[in-house]
Formats: C-alpha cells, sequence, structure tokens
C-alpha cells in the first residue's frame, strides 16, 4: 500500500461548551444534514484514499454510529478499510502520542506514506495534489499550510519557509511572528520517519505541534516542506464560528460549494420524508434539511433534518439541530439549539437588546449567541436574553431568563 490516512477525531472541543458534552467536536453536525468529519473522510476518498484509520477517544459513540462500516464513503467495498481505533491500554495523551499507540497498526498495513489529518475542520482538499509535491520534492516530511492573518498567529504552529517551500523555522502558537504562514494540523510522512520520530522521543503527551515538528526542523537534516494550500478551509471550533460558518452556507454566494458535482461531501442520510412548507411559511437564506416541517417563517438559518417550526414562529440567524419541535408565535435569534429540544408556546429565545457577557463564560459566549442543551424543554411564555446557556435541567422558575445567564 502506498498511503494509509489516519483521523485524528479524539478531540473534545472544549471551547463548544456545551454542544460537544455528550460528542466529540468530529460529530457536530454543520450545515443541516453533515458532520463535520465528513469533510475529512470525503477529501480522503474523492482523492483515492481508501484506507484510512480513525483515531477517537472523547465520546466516540455518536461519532462510531455515524461511520458505521463507511458505506456513505464507498468503503465498504473488498479493497477498501475503514478503521476506527480507539484507546485499547491507555488514554491517548497528544495528537503524536495517539499515533504511535497506534504504531502496530500501521505497521501492519506496511504503508510507505502516512497521510496525518485532522477530523475537525471545514474544507475540500485533493490530497493527491500534496502527495505528488511530496514525491517532487524527495520530501521526508511535507505540511499543509494556509496564510492567517496577523492576528490569528497565536491560534496555529507558524512556519517560515525559503524560496523551495522548504521549511526552515517552526514555532507553535507564537504570541507574535514575522510569518503567518499556519500549519493546517496536515502531515504527510515518509513510514521509516515516523516510525523513528515517534520511537525516539521520549515525552508522555507526545504532540505533532509541539514537539515532533518543532524537533525535526531544528535537529535534522530531513528534507520537511510546506504545501501551501490557498482554498477554503475552517475551523469551526467557537459558538461564534460554528455558528457563522453554518449561516454563510445560506448565502447566495459561498466560498465552498456544497453542491458541486465534481467534489461532493457525503454523509449517513437519514431516510425523512422531503421538507414540507406550509401555505403562511416563510422560508429566506436557508438551508432546511429533510424531514421538517416549516409553518413558520425561516431567515438566514439552518436547520438540520427532522425540524419543526409552528405557525407564526420566526426563526432568525440560527443553527437548529436534529428533530427541535419550535411551538407556535415563538421567536428565536442567533441562537444554537442542540437536538430533540422543544420550545413551548409564545417562547422568545435570543431576547433583547442586552448583550451583557456570559457571567459564566465571558470568553465563549459575548456577541449575542444564545444556546440551548440537547433535549431541553422550554415553557411557554419564556423570555430568554443573549448570551445565555440553558441546559436542559434548567428549572425556568422565571419567566424571564437576562442576557448573560446560564440556567441549570
Amino acid at each position: 500500500m502506498e498511503t494509509l490516512a489516519l483521523i485524528l477525531a479524539g478531540g473534545k472541543g472544549s471551547r463548544l461548551d456545551i454542544l460537544s458534552q455528550r460528542r466529540s467536536k468530529p460529530a457536530m453536525p454543520f450545515a443541516g444534514k453533515f458532520r463535520i468529519i465528513d469533510f475529512t473522510l470525503s477529501n480522503c476518498t474523492q482523492s483515492g484514499l481508501y484506507d484510512i484509520g480513525i483515531l477517537t477517544q472523547y465520546l466516540p459513540l455518536s461519532l462510531n454510529e455515524h461511520i458505521g462500516s463507511g458505506k456513505p464513503w464507498d468503503l465498504d467495498r473488498r479493497d477498501s478499510s475503514i478503521t476506527l481505533l480507539q484507546p485499547h491500554n491507555y488514554w491517548y495523551l497528544g495528537t503524536a502520542d495517539a499515533v504511535l499507540k497506534n504504531l502496530e497498526f500501521i505497521q501492519r498495513r506496511s504503508p510507505k506514506y502516512v497521510l496525518i489529518l485532522s477530523g475537525d475542520h471545514i474544507y475540500k482538499m485533493d490530497y493527491r495534489k500534496m502527495i505528488a509535491l511530496h514525491k517532487e520534492k524527495n520530501a521526508s516530511l511535507t505540511i499543509a499550510t494556509q496564510p492567517v492573518a496577523p492576528e490569528e498567529v497565536s491560534r496555529f504552529g507558524i512556519m517560515s519557509v525559503n524560496k523551495d517551500d522548504e521549511i526552515i523555522e517552526f514555532e507553535e502558537k507564537p504570541k507574535k511572528s514575522k510569518s503567518n504562514l499556519a500549519s493546517m494540523g496536515i502531515y504527510l510522512f515518509n513510514m521509516d520517519l515516523l516510525k523513528d520520530v515517534l520511537t525516539g522521543i521520549k515525552q508522555e503527551d507526545l504532540d505533532f505541534g509541539k514537539h515532533i515538528i518543532p524537533h525535526l526542523i531544528k535537529t535534522t537534516s530531513k528534507e520537511v516542506y510546506a504545501y501551501q494550500f490557498k482554498d477554503y478551509w475552517m475551523d469551526v471550533g467557537t459558538y461564534d464560528s460554528y455558528l457563522d460558518t453554518n449561516i454563510a452556507m445560506t448565502k447566495d454566494f459561498t466560498d465552498l460549494d456544497l453542491y458541486d458535482p465534481t467534489w461532493k461531501v457525503f454523509t449517513k442520510s437519514e431516510d425523512l420524508p422531503p421538507v414540507k412548507v406550509g401555505s403562511e411559511a416563510v422560508v429566506h437564506n436557508s438551508l432546511v434539511s429533510n424531514g421538517s416541517v416549516i409553518e413558520g417563517s425561516v431567515i438566514n438559518s439552518v436547520l438540520s433534518p427532522g425540524v419543526r417550526v409552528g405557525k407564526g414562529a420566526v426563526i432568525k440567524d440560527s443553527v437548529i439541530l436534529n428533530n427541535v419541535i419550535i411551538g407556535e408565535n415563538v421567536t428565536v435569534q442567533r441562537c444554537i439549539i442542540d437536538k430533540k429540544v422543544i420550545i413551548g408556546h409564545n417562547a422568545y429565545v435570543g431576547y433583547g437588546n442586552d448583550f451583557t457577557a456570559n457571567l459564566e463564560k465571558p470568553d465563549l459566549l459575548v456577541s449575542g449567541i444564545t444556546v440551548i442543551e440537547k433535549n431541553t424543554v422550554v415553557p411557554s411564555d419564556v423570555q430568554i436574553g443573549r448570551n445565555c446557556r440553558i441546559f436542559k435541567s434548567a428549572k425556568f422558575e422565571n419567566l424571564h431568563i437576562p442576557s448573560g445567564s446560564t440556567e441549570r
């Protein structure tokens, strides 16, 4: 086998807070009917890579059920293989440690190259182009990169390259940098180098960005190159980026084309009836998924499968996940509502002009987004302000929940 793909899909996505309490970040729904991991999986099969290992860890059940045998991505064929790799003796302590603990699996496949991918980004990428560059440069390691805004450099591994795109400096999450070329967390290793470096560095929480990449650039003469990727790539790891990136998919022009027949994004679809739009319904600039019934208004919003919107209800600038029931004359503004939530009649979620940051999590909720946990029942006539976190155990003792509140 020439190339084995390993997808790191064990991340908690802690900045997604309520949304990642019962699922890993790669299992998060996105753009209605997809999950985040669908993009990486689809990139693999569209690039002709059919031997894939998925390294799971944090709350893997939802992800495992979604992937199953891999049929939606054509991975259940005789000449393809998808393997879910859960920790079997010790918890994974870092990205490279996760790969090290599965070294036996990798060696059994005997690949020439190992492509290491993150399962929690939204992008379309033909990995064959990166592999071709790797061969052309006779590289030992190639890292996919993308320029980022200077104020964003502290979120990424940042590298400097020479005129041949050879990486000459690398710094993990610097406060400031003269370069803005960021690692995308996509690494193509020669198998021999990967084995040597994983077993050669004695570090308990072994991580590619913190340990492996800096070590290779500083201490070896191995050829490490950058593959510069200039198309759409997005990390949806915060409430703001998750909501805004979803809503961006509803616009007339989108940077990421979900409808391109030449590069499809595959997913496991539920067998649900078509969308039903009632006689008084209004749907404007929105994604509405199968099984939904719309009797009210949906504006600049994304609805996952099986959502019901009652008469007189208005959903605006929001993401509504699967099987949510929204009662009559409800208003929902700039909200993320997780699966199987029920909202009673005449409720108003995302109410008012008070943008007080969430008192418990001011770093996570400051722009006016209100988030409701899976399986919550919101009573009729309740008003919930901005920047609120609503847990399913909330008692709703008051009908007015002020902005910045957390209700448990």
